[in-house]
């Protein structure tokens, strides 16, 4: 402990930049980790409420639901292709695939170059301290050569050190948190593109059920005779 407070109060040109660096990253990932707590989707859980939704209030009543929910499945997704679906299933395909790659995809990379960048600038700034350090020590070195040299040094040669170590300590969390955010954006991409086919195959028996209340396409009762001929 006594080295780090050596180090804070010799080199704080180095050390607070780099403390504030370490700060902002760790900010940056539990803001992110937040913001995919609250983005998720219990898919288990959701459709089939949204099912029964859909076959009880036709699509009008999906969307409220969609709409009235927070994370991003129902609330982004669905509600592009919902808000389109009396277009036709091409309509809905293009406006699903849209709001996936131009809308979605975007937000939830969004903090993730900013983490990776501060931790390849921490590495550099620690590399360019510990490099500065070391010339003012080789410099002191030479000025004291019969004054004990490099024994009288020592210390100072430790504490330069310490930008280097200070910098790989806030580079390695933040590399190992950005790898583990784009696997799990990967990762919900893949959920995404599984909850459209089942949206595309839910809409499909929809409009073979128009309505959602029994209704058949021509108007009929399900079970009901059809009318018959009129004689002539």
């Amino acid at each position: 402990m006594s080295a780090l407070y050596k180090f804070f109060v010799h080199d704080w040109w180095i050390a607070i930049p780099m403390l504030l660096m370490s700060v902002t990253g760790l900010a940056l990932v539990i803001w992110r980790l937040l913001l995919n707590i609250n983005g998720n989707t219990n898919l288990n859980e959701f459709m089939p409420q949204f099912q029964q939704r859909l076959e009880k209030e036709g699509i009008d009543g999906a969307l409220r639901l969609c709409k009235a929910r927070q994370d991003i499945i129902p609330k982004r997704l669905f509600v592009a292709g919902l808000e389109v679906s009396k277009q036709g299933q091409a309509a809905v395909r293009r406006a699903l695939a849209n709001a996936i790659e131009l809308e979605i995809l975007p937000d939830l990379n969004f903090l993730l170059p900013t983490i990776l960048a501060i931790a390849k600038i921490a590495t550099m700034v620690g590399l360019f301290g510990t490099v500065v350090s070391m010339i003012n020590t080789f410099d002191a070195i030479a000025k004291s050569s019969g004054q004990g040299g490099v024994a009288s040094q020592s210390s100072a040669i430790g504490l330069a050190l310490f930008a280097t170590a200070f910098g790989l300590i806030t580079a390695i969390p933040l590399v190992f948190t950005h790898v583990l955010f784009k696997a799990w954006v990967a990762k919900f991409e893949t959920r995404m593109k599984k909850a459209t086919q089942m949206l595309l195959l839910l809409l499909q028996d929809a409009r073979k059920n128009p309505g959602g209340k029994g209704a058949t396409a021509t108007g009929s009762k399900p079970g009901s005779e059809p009318a018959a001929a009129p004689k002539r």
